[in-house]
């Protein structure tokens, strides 16, 4: 996708898929409450006939992708996003960009996430957080660099209780722990840029599997950048992300199952509508283990080896 493109996309069409409601609606404009910022007051507004918008609050206005990079900045402030990746978020948001038949995966999740609500998110500081990490084979500071503390309630039990969580690229959570594997929704990808793009992008299954490479990498941040699926029945979610971007080499670390087999495959399918990008699966490197952070656990003593 182009500017031109994505300067297309009605902003009010956006908006609704984001899930933001008209407040006000004249003639010549739509107010909403803003977006990418925090208000009581609607002061945001949307001019339909020549598709572009105006925050009163903020003193900003502009097209379509000065708007989508604001809203990107405002789900993840610590990130840093450039034209090119506003782009591919609206081409995602947008449905125009190719899709991959969403692998089902079997659900472990131990809650029904629905009663679920996040109640706050702090620096990792739980001594049973802390020790999940290490049992696992991730030292904090690696942890802490890509994870926060969550303070969870559950609605039904009207108890609260704490996970690790990992964030993702439309604000939901997902939550990890000893005993219990869940999110906080919208559910969706996780991006995170490369220190020094050369051209590569990873695919994870899951936050872990990510932040076993990264240990593996002495704790640097990969040179490339990465998606995180956070789950095979996102994948679609990933083409936007990579179509049209230029990625030389795609590395892919699907789990040796059924699911990461299947999903490999989608994702190869994927890559052949790519001209130039090689597709090189990484699951070799941990097999016969389920992934690469089960391959870590054993190279570190926590777990017995395969027999």
């Amino acid at each position: 996708m182009n500017c031109e493109q994505a300067k297309s996309i009605s902003i009010i069409d956006l908006l609704t898929k984001l899930g933001h409601k008209p407040v006000k609606v004249r003639k010549h404009k739509v107010r909403y409450l803003s977006p990418y910022r925090d208000e009581r007051t609607a002061s945001f507004d949307v001019h339909p006939i020549n598709n572009e918008w105006y925050d009163h609050g903020d003193k900003q206005g502009g097209n379509i992708i000065n708007l989508a990079l604001n809203i990107m900045k405002y789900l993840n402030p610590e990130q840093d996003y450039t034209v090119s990746d506003a782009l591919r978020w609206l081409e995602n948001m947008s449905g125009l960009a190719p899709s991959i038949k969403p692998i089902q995966e079997d659900k472990d999740y131990s809650n029904n996430e629905s009663c679920l609500s996040l109640t706050k998110v702090t620096a990792i500081e739980r001594p049973r957080l802390i020790e999940y990490l290490a049992s696992r084979g991730i030292p904090l500071s690696v942890g802490k660099k890509y994870m926060q503390q969550a303070l969870i309630y559950n609605n039904e039990s009207g108890k609260h209780f704490y996970t690790l969580s990992f964030k993702n690229e439309e604000g939901g959570y997902e939550l990890r722990n000893p005993f219990f594997k869940g999110c906080i929704k919208p559910k969706d990808v996780t991006f995170i840029r490369g220190k020094k793009p050369e051209g590569g992008i990873h695919l994870f299954e899951g936050s872990m599997d990510y932040l076993t490479v990264v240990t593996i990498n002495k704790g640097k941040a990969l040179r490339d950048d990465a998606i995180i699926l956070n789950s095979v029945s996102c994948m679609d979610k990933a083409t936007g992300y990579i179509k049209g971007y230029g990625y030389k080499v795609a590395y892919s670390w699907m789990d040796n199952d059924m699911a990461g087999k299947d999903a490999t495959a989608s994702l190869d399918a994927f890559f052949k509508t790519e001209d130039g990008l090689q597709h090189q699966p990484m699951n070799y490197m941990y097999a016969p283990y389920k992934d690469v952070n089960a391959w870590h656990q054993v190279k570190l003593g926590l777990c017995e080896p395969a027999s």
